[in-house]
């Protein structure tokens, strides 16, 4: 079951990808300059534009709910204090209120959960792209035609393949047409503008709501600010170039959206200052 949905989950990051590659191809005429091949790398941008504009709706759901939570803290509050004793009612009483308000608890994540999918069906596309296979049906999986996949093998971000990674030995770049120096650059201006743009989303969300006043909750805060961009660092290094580029340009995308969400729903309170 799982296998058959993570094929389809491959099947469709691929079909996007080829559709905004063949778009860029025929606007720009299959374009190679500053040792890159930009209908390829066009293509992964915009299939994180088009993934983002499909997740809006959870992200406008996402921030309805953070500022109905923030709304509800005082009640929060006496609930609890008046059910210190009684922790079952104190659940059941705190679920209905948030029920009665429409307030989903887990409205903050749902829209990261489904990206883990997607960030997986990129890596194993991405990882696949190798010019060692050689076979039809290996090089025509997922719905890509021999010279689709004899293209993209090869596409490259300012002189490295957007299907190396970091880690990849000299011989391996030596198939792309690549050198390690390259690589390594290209991967480490990437994951420095991912971790800064990561962390700038995550302390600007926590400025707005402010910190909350649950140990739990602030815990989760400050791995969400922190321990995530860390994160970020160690799997840039082992991530395809072009599976960097894509979660680099949804930080991005994710910090002006953060910026226009919160001018289109300002925090009802002062925010608490960030620690």
């Amino acid at each position: 079951m799982f296998s058959a949905l993570m094929s389809l989950v491959y099947h469709a990051i691929s079909a996007v990808l080829l559709f905004w590659h063949a778009v860029w191809d025929r606007l720009l005429g299959d374009p190679h300059s500053l040792a890159t091949d930009w209908s390829w790398v066009l293509g992964i941008v915009f299939l994180v534009l088009t993934v983002r504009t499909l997740l809006l709706p959870l992200y406008l759901r996402q921030v309805r709910s953070q500022r109905a939570l923030q709304r509800l803290q005082p009640k929060l509050k006496e609930f609890q204090a008046a059910h210190q004793g009684d922790p079952q009612s104190l659940r059941l009483g705190m679920a209905d209120l948030m029920r009665q308000e429409k307030v989903s608890p887990f409205g903050t994540f749902l829209p990261m959960l489904l990206q883990v999918p997607i960030l997986i069906g990129l890596l194993h596309v991405l990882r696949h792209l190798q010019p060692t296979i050689t076979d039809h049906a290996g090089q025509t999986l997922y719905g890509w035609t021999v010279t689709q996949f004899a293209d993209a093998s090869h596409a490259e971000l300012f002189g490295a393949p957007i299907a190396a990674t970091f880690q990849s030995t000299a011989a391996e770049l030596a198939l792309l047409g690549a050198t390690p120096g390259a690589v390594g650059i290209v991967t480490a201006v990437l994951i420095a503008a991912m971790i800064t743009t990561t962390f700038l989303t995550s302390r600007m969300a926590i400025l707005k709501t402010g910190w909350s006043e649950n140990p739990q909750q602030r815990t989760i805060q400050r791995l969400l600010l922190y321990g995530i961009p860390v994160s970020l660092l160690f799997s840039g290094l082992i991530f395809p170039v072009g599976v960097v580029l894509y979660w680099t340009t949804q930080s991005l995308f994710a910090l002006g959206q953060q910026i226009w969400l919160n001018r289109r729903y300002p925090a009802q309170e002062p925010a608490l200052p960030l620690l």
